[in-house]
């Protein structure tokens, strides 16, 4: 029954963020159908943060309104949403409409906000269910978290999504629409820009390689089906979870017992008053406000290194992805997507074995992934031209350090739910406010950087950009 547990658990958290996460690695196939190309993925940012009313008013409404609302009816609500979403979007993702005399990709957005809102809003009511389990099954959960990214990106592996490969293109002025007007036409590969002998009295052609985009082995309407799918079985794991309330309310009243009774025979220089009996008719929200050993600068702390650390995993360093390692090469940035990926669900599992919470350890190893995160940055902003490109090192260096980033600050991620969950319910509840509150911050942060002021360059690592 444990390990049916937890595997339930495990799927139920692949619920949080699956959605999102497979529409951002279908988007090197999407872009290439819809009317926006790539600035589609700016639009997508936007959409994305409006979601947040979401969680914002389901907090507000436990705020001001503590009780009135339970978490389950609105996971059910988000699950089932997210389902159907997903299926729509397989049959609905290239239909545009005209709008002030263009065409846009309206239908696309609508579902995108649909999906976002499920997703954000999975932060403020997965974690607070989560809390009537045993703790050890919260590390199991963010297992399912992380691998909420890894899945879609294997199946959008397989699918051949965003492949590229070096073709020759010729460049021909043409003789009939001008002196500056060229044609483009794909010949066989070759080397490098060779300038084409033309016959007489027509001007010579150029040669040169360009990125291409491979065929998919699959359409996008397999992808979504198959996104619709995960959240369907996340929605039959959490419909089997809180189908036996009784074993969780007894596991948890028994813990929290137990913390109570600890708690009361404490010497009195530990307490803020003097021990007394336990009412057995307190609340279990009032018992849980009990077990909080922190002091308020720690509690402070604890929520700062969250915003702080999901900020960077959600917001800045995944816009600048891309920038930091295609001027590696199309491998370099597939094993760093990938691998990356692989590192915060393994990661997970480590902290359910090796666990520390020492606030002063996860400072340290916070800067420590703080530094690997820095790297990436600086290599996207030396795009397209950063340090080692040509070398073997260089590709080993940039997946390295975007593996050890996500691993260092998902371990971190993990081990603040931890402590969080055993201070309180309410706790957990503004821990996923606290996830969405930095994510928005990050995302807010690199918007103008990327889309507006554009310090990030492309690279085409099929063409010589870089003096060697």
């Amino acid at each position: 029954m444990a390990l049916l547990t937890h595997l339930l658990v495990c799927t139920f958290g692949i619920g949080s963020w699956v959605a999102i996460s497979g529409l951002w690695v279908e988007l090197p196939l999407l872009v290439t159908e819809l009317p926006e190309g790539w600035y589609l993925p700016s639009y997508l940012t936007v959409i994305i943060q409006l979601a947040n009313v979401g969680p914002l008013f389901f907090t507000l409404l436990h705020h001001f309104r503590p009780g009135s609302v339970s978490e389950v009816p609105i996971i059910f609500a988000v699950l089932g949403v997210g389902t159907v979403t997903c299926t729509l979007f397989g049959f609905l993702w290239n239909v545009t409409s005209w709008v002030q005399g263009s065409r846009h990709s309206i239908s696309f957005m609508v579902l995108t906000f649909f999906l976002a809102l499920v997703d954000c809003t999975s932060s403020v009511t997965f974690l607070p269910f989560m809390s009537q389990l045993p703790t050890h099954y919260l590390t199991t959960f963010f297992v399912g978290e992380g691998l909420s990214g890894l899945l879609p990106a294997l199946v959008a592996l397989t699918q051949g999504s965003g492949l590229t490969t070096c073709v020759n293109v010729t460049e021909t002025p043409s003789t009939t629409s001008g002196p500056n007007t060229t044609r483009k036409t794909d010949i066989p590969q070759g080397n490098n820009s060779t300038p084409v002998p033309g016959f007489a009295g027509v001007a010579s052609s150029v040669v040169h390689l360009e990125s291409r985009y491979l065929p998919a082995n699959f359409s996008p309407l397999v992808f979504f089906l198959l996104l619709s799918f995960m959240m369907a079985c996340c929605l039959l794991a959490f419909f089997f979870l809180q189908r036996h309330p009784r074993r969780w309310k007894t596991s948890t009243e028994d813990l929290l017992t137990s913390q109570v009774t600890l708690h009361s025979i404490r010497p009195l220089k530990e307490d803020l008053g003097p021990p007394g009996p336990v009412d057995s008719s307190m609340s279990q929200e009032h018992l849980e406000e009990k077990t909080g050993p922190y002091f308020p600068a720690h509690l402070l702390f604890t929520y700062v290194l969250v915003a702080f650390v999901n900020a960077l995993t959600n917001g800045v360093l995944p816009s600048v992805q891309t920038y930091s390692c295609l001027s590696y090469g199309p491998v370099a940035y597939h094993l760093s997507a990938t691998l990356s990926s692989m590192a915060n669900p393994l990661a997970c599992f480590i902290s359910m074995f090796l666990p520390n919470r020492s606030l002063v350890f996860l400072g340290v190893l916070t800067v420590l992934g703080t530094g690997f995160g820095a790297y990436n940055m600086a290599m996207a902003v030396m795009s397209p031209c950063p340090l080692m490109q040509g070398h073997w090192s260089g590709e080993v260096f940039i997946v390295a350090s975007w593996v050890l980033f996500t691993g260092c600050l998902s371990y971190v991620k993990v081990m603040l739910g931890v402590i969080l969950r055993d201070r309180s319910r309410s706790a957990l509840l503004w821990c996923g406010a606290t996830v969405q509150l930095g994510s928005l911050l990050g995302a807010l942060l690199m918007f103008p950087l990327v889309n507006v002021w554009r310090i990030f360059s492309s690279a085409d690592f099929c063409r010589l950009q870089c003096a060697v």
